[in-house]
Order: C-alpha cells, then sequence, then structure tokens
C-alpha cells in the first residue's frame, strides 16, 4: 500500500525547503550542539546521525526550488536510496531527534508566528523517510532466506577479482579490470572518474565512448553530494542530484557511485548503471560493491608505490613540467602556447613528448599517470 504525504496546514513543500535554506546556518549550529551535548546516543549512532545530517542539509540547502514539484516522495525516497549503506532505524530516529530540538530552538529564537507549520511538516518528512526505509529493509527480509547462496556467490565474486588485480599490471590496465567487472556483477556500463587533490576536481578517465567520458569533470563543492560521499550511493533516479545534460549525455534511468580509496588516498569514483534501463538495488549488493571499490583502490595504491621506482626513471625537462602543469589545469593547446609565448606547433611538441615519456594514449591519460607517478602533486 502506497504511503502518501500529507504536510501539515498550508506548508507546502517549496516553503518548507525555502524556511530550510533561510535559515541552514543556524539550524546547523542548533543540530551540532544538541548532537554533541546529547548523552544518551551511542558513539556509533552519533557518528553515523553526524554524516546523515550533513548529507539531509546538503538535501535540503541545494535544491533547486524552480523544479520541485508535488513529487517530492520520490525526493525523498532517492536520498534514503543514497544512504543506504549507513542508514538504520537507530540512526534514523536519533536525526530525527537532533533536527527536532534543532528547529524547535530556532522557532522560538525567532519567536516564529506559525511555530507549528515548520514543526508538523518536518514530523511529516520523518514519517515518510521512514516509512521509504522500512520498504528497503522489507525488501532486504525477503531475500534473507538466499542470505547463504548470496554470500557465497559474493565471495567467489571478490575472488574472481582478487586473481584479476593480481594478474594486473597496472593503472594501465584499469580499463580492463573495469570491463571485467561489468561481466562479474551484471551491469552494461562502469565508468572511472579520477580525483586530483591538489586541484580539487573530477573528471572522466575511462569507460565506453570516451569522448562522452571525457566532457564529465569539474570542481567539488558542498554541492557534489555524491562525490563528497565516502560510501557507496545508490539513486534510482539520478535526477535531483546529477545535472539534466549529464543524465541525457549517457541516458541514465539509475546509477551506482562507488569511491575508490585506500588509506585515506581517494582515487576517484567507478560508476555502474544499465545504459538508459532502471533498476533496483540492495544493501548487500551495495556492501559487495563497496568490497570492490576497497580492493581496486588497494591495487591502485600497490602498483603507484611501484611506479615511484619509474618515475625516478622519467625525466622532464623545465619546459616539459611546465606544459605538464598547463595541462593539468584543463587549457588546451592554443592557451598554452599563448601563456608560454610557444607556436601551437612546439606545444603540440611537447605534449607528444609527454604523451610518449608516460606511455600515454592521450592528454587525459598524461595528467592521470604524472599525478600517480608523483610527477604532479
Amino acid at each position: 500500500m502506497t504511503q502518501h504525504f500529507h504536510p501539515y496546514g498550508e506548508m507546502t513543500f517549496q516553503e518548507f525547503v525555502l524556511f530550510f535554506k533561510t535559515h541552514s546556518k543556524q539550524l546547523e549550529e542548533n543540530t551540532n550542539i544538541y548532537l554533541i551535548s546529547e548523552a544518551n546516543i551511542p558513539e556509533i549512532h552519533r557518528n553515523e546521525t553526524e554524516v546523515l545530517m550533513r548529507s539531509f542539509f546538503q538535501m535540503f540547502t541545494y535544491s533547486d526550488l524552480d523544479h520541485l514539484d508535488n513529487h517530492y516522495s520520490s525526493y525523498l525516497d532517492t536520498w534514503v536510496q543514497s544512504q543506504l549503506t549507513i542508514l538504520n532505524m537507530a540512526s534514523l530516529q536519533w536525526l530525527q531527534i537532533i533536527l527536532e530540538k534543532a528547529l524547535l530552538t530556532l522557532l522560538i529564537q525567532l519567536k516564529h508566528q506559525r511555530m507549528l507549520d515548520p514543526l508538523m511538516f518536518l514530523l511529516s518528512v520523518f514519517s515518510y523517510l521512514m516509512h521509504s526505509f522500512h520498504k528497503w529493509a522489507d525488501t532486504e527480509s525477503v531475500n534473507q532466506g538466499t542470505e547463504e547462496n548470496d554470500e557465497l556467490r559474493n565471495l567467489r565474486l571478490l575472488d574472481q577479482l582478487n586473481q584479476l588485480l593480481v594478474s594486473s599490471s597496472g593503472a594501465s590496465d584499469l580499463a580492463f579490470i573495469l570491463k571485467k567487472c561489468e561481466k562479474y556483477f551484471n551491469y552494461k556500463r562502469c565508468v572511472f572518474y579520477a580525483y586530483v587533490p591538489w586541484s580539487n576536481q573530477f573528471y572522466g578517465v575511462i569507460g565506453e565512448e570516451l569522448p562522452k567520458i571525457q566532457s564529465m569533470k569539474g570542481q567539488l563543492t558542498e554541492q557534489n553530494l555524491i562525490f563528497n560521499s565516502k560510501r557507496p550511493i545508490y539513486l534510482k533516479n539520478p535526477k535531483p542530484y546529477l545535472r539534466d545534460e549529464h543524465i541525457q549525455l549517457f541516458q541514465l534511468s539509475s546509477i551506482i557511485f562507488i569511491p575508490i580509496a585506500h588509506e585515506q588516498q581517494l582515487y576517484g569514483w567507478v560508476t555502474f548503471d544499465q545504459m538508459g534501463d532502471s533498476f533496483d538495488c540492495t544493501k548487500g549488493e551495495l556492501d559487495l560493491l563497496e568490497q570492490v571499490g576497497k580492493r581496486i583502490g588497494l591495487f591502485l595504491s600497490r602498483k603507484e608505490k611501484e611506479n615511484t621506482a619509474k618515475t625516478m626513471a622519467i625525466a622532464l625537462t623545465e619546459r616539459e613540467s611546465t606544459v605538464l602543469e598547463l595541462l593539468a589545469e584543463g587549457y588546451d593547446n592554443k592557451k598554452i602556447a599563448s601563456l608560454l609565448f610557444l607556436s601551437e606547433y612546439t606545444v603540440r611538441d611537447y605534449v607528444s613528448s609527454l604523451m610518449s615519456k608516460l606511455r600515454a594514449k592521450n592528454r587525459t591519460q598524461v595528467v592521470a599517470y604524472a599525478f600517480r607517478w608523483g610527477l604532479l602533486s
């Protein structure tokens, strides 16, 4: 049975989001105070609630009011799906308690004329969030009968991946590894987005239709809920979190983001999707893909150490180093030529030399390999 979302009084979802945006700084200060001072919350739930709180604030603070409509139940469903790896009933209840206290304190501070409206709407929001979470929890319960078989299957898949990683030579094999991951885990498309910490940027590196992949790049900001998450994120509907042009470019319906990291070092993200077909994903499947991300992160970290010796053998001229830095900034040959007072032909020769020395197939790989081997910092 579908539960309908009945907000209190005359307040609409758009009005609630606008109220949340307007007073987000005070609300955040209040929530931090209550989260720290709450003595009854176990430390593990305190940490979970802190992560959920940050995501919850991002959801409302960076919402585009012009694109919000009456179908906000799907908007809240998407948030639940995006937090499946850490969400549980205890952390959700603590999130509600802390937010209710923070909001009530704010309303008293503001001497708000309609104090009940935002408070009751928040209760409606959490009523729906719990309903949505139970839908996913019930799905997990139905699947518990096959839990043992699934566990054996997952161990077998991870063992296949382990063997593949052991037999692979380095970052240059990553495209082949991701292609195998598509087959192992039954997805039609797998894409790798690299992360450059010194410029806090991401860019597409590996995947089908490479020109499209390489067009995906940008600066990480607080608005990038997906790329700021350290846990896997599943989006049944990516619309609230991804730009329309990106959704249309890749014909996305549903998508999974997996961080690739090892020992606090983030290498990037891998995405899985079905090339336009919508799909569901359980928490168990997300947990499996999280292990995939950790293994690939460990693989990249080991190969990075092995490649340190290669770095010593790569001698770049001062001019090549300058061109490399400008490539990493995203400049094209024409702009680099202008900045260095060179001809475009000369810049092209420097880029070709860099590709040869780094054994890269294109400009994007030049930057990726240079970063991995410590030539960029």
